[in-house]
């Protein structure tokens, strides 16, 4: 008897929803502090509100929306304090995943580490915000992926969530057109096997920028 298989069922809409706008604040496609609606979330991507206002409470408690007593739905603006500690734990967490990666530095990750790093600084001469956003956080989860350390990702994860609106301002703020430092040098300390500079690179990589903002 021939038995075949059946294709994967759709996602129901709720993750939809969910991870369509998860990946929008975290790549900072949404200024902080920008207002949206359930319905307007619901209408976007083609859904009711039972499924819209499901994605969103999931949001809020990552800390990626704020979801006010009348129910108005925003991205947070973040204070300094918010900032220092979110920059914190990107230093503890990313320094941390990116030295459990390095026994597993093989070639061909540098390789693949050096392709995205040239869409990096191809966005920053194009001053491409969301482009330089999504190319960077490839670059780090890319090369975090190689720790076998999916909690902690996960953890890494959920920080970037929270600064996309803030990294989209500081990017602004900045306008910023030399290519990333930082990135070479954490190649060259992965090809090096130089786990104190690799260490070194990614905790200036991951706080150097954020710490600007609070000057």
């Amino acid at each position: 008897m021939l038995i075949t298989s059946r294709p994967d069922p759709s996602p129901p809409a709720h993750d939809r929803v969910y991870r369509g706008l998860r990946q929008r604040i975290m790549h900072g496609e949404i200024a902080p502090g920008q207002s949206m609606t359930i319905r307007g979330v619901g209408s976007e991507f083609d859904v009711s509100m039972t499924p819209s206002r499901e994605a969103v409470r999931k949001l809020a408690a990552e800390g990626a929306l704020n979801v006010s007593g009348s129910g108005r739905v925003s991205t947070p603006i973040l204070n300094n304090d918010r900032i220092e500690e979110l920059a914190a734990l990107r230093s503890l967490i990313e320094v941390e995943l990116a030295s459990r990666a390095l026994p597993r530095a093989h070639i061909a990750l540098i390789e693949r580490l050096q392709s995205i790093n040239s869409r990096v600084n191809e966005s920053i001469l194009r001053q491409d915000a969301v482009g330089y956003i999504k190319n960077n956080l490839e670059f780090h989860r890319t090369l975090y992926l190689r720790a076998q350390a999916p909690a902690m990702l996960a953890m890494a994860e959920t920080v970037w969530l929270q600064l996309g609106p803030t990294m989209r301002a500081l990017y602004e703020r900045l306008h910023r057109k030399s290519p990333s430092q930082h990135h070479p040098m954490i190649i060259s300390a992965l090809k090096a096997g130089d786990e104190p500079s690799l260490r070194l690179a990614v905790r200036s990589d991951v706080t150097q920028g954020l710490r600007m903002l609070l000057a």
